[in-house]
């Protein structure tokens, strides 16, 4: 599995400031755990093997959000926890950083063709909300807001997006491709 990126990387004060710019001034959020944690996601989902990081009991890899929701429910109560934050984070990046990978993640002939993925964002971000205990205890607020707020921040990670790919141009294409591929 690749390695996260380190917390002093450029690309993470890039996701940081561009976050704060799109949640502050076009968004109208001024909520800093709730930014954190949208710069911190675009930081871990830029490796592929992030974003598909939940795999079966058999080690194989889980594509599909219905295949996550089937695995979340043979794990126990933290590991299904973590699972459902995971798809919360998976169905708002790609709602809101890639809506036009939805067509193809989302086809006739994918399990995920039924699934909403704002709907299920915001039940999946409730759940791992309710683990409320240590060591959770201060992420479930944000989850719970998450929930409460899916739509708004998966405009407010477009916003994102457009501003990185006017900042990065040539850069963004590559790294859009990258993720697609």
């Amino acid at each position: 599995m690749a390695q996260p990126v380190p917390k002093d990387h450029p690309l993470r004060r890039l996701f940081a400031a561009l976050t704060e710019h799109a949640f502050l001034v076009t968004v109208g959020v001024a909520d800093p755990r709730l930014i954190d944690y949208l710069s911190d996601l675009l930081a871990r989902f830029v490796h592929v093997d992030t974003i598909y990081r939940i795999r079966a009991a058999t080690g194989k890899r889980l594509q599909e959000v219905a295949e996550m929701l089937a695995e979340a429910e043979g794990r126990t109560a933290s590991a299904r926890r973590e699972v459902h934050r995971h798809i919360g984070d998976f169905t708002l990046f790609w709602t809101g950083v890639y809506p036009e990978s939805l067509a193809c993640l989302q086809s006739r002939l994918c399990k995920d063709h039924f699934v909403n993925y704002c709907e299920q964002g915001k039940r999946s971000y409730w759940i791992a909300s309710t683990f409320a205990d240590e060591p959770y205890q201060e992420e479930a607020p944000v989850l719970r807001r998450l929930s409460q707020e899916f739509e708004v921040c998966a405009y407010g990670l477009s916003q994102v997006r457009a501003e990185w790919e006017r900042v990065g141009g040539e850069t963004a294409q590559r790294f859009r491709d990258s993720l697609l591929e």
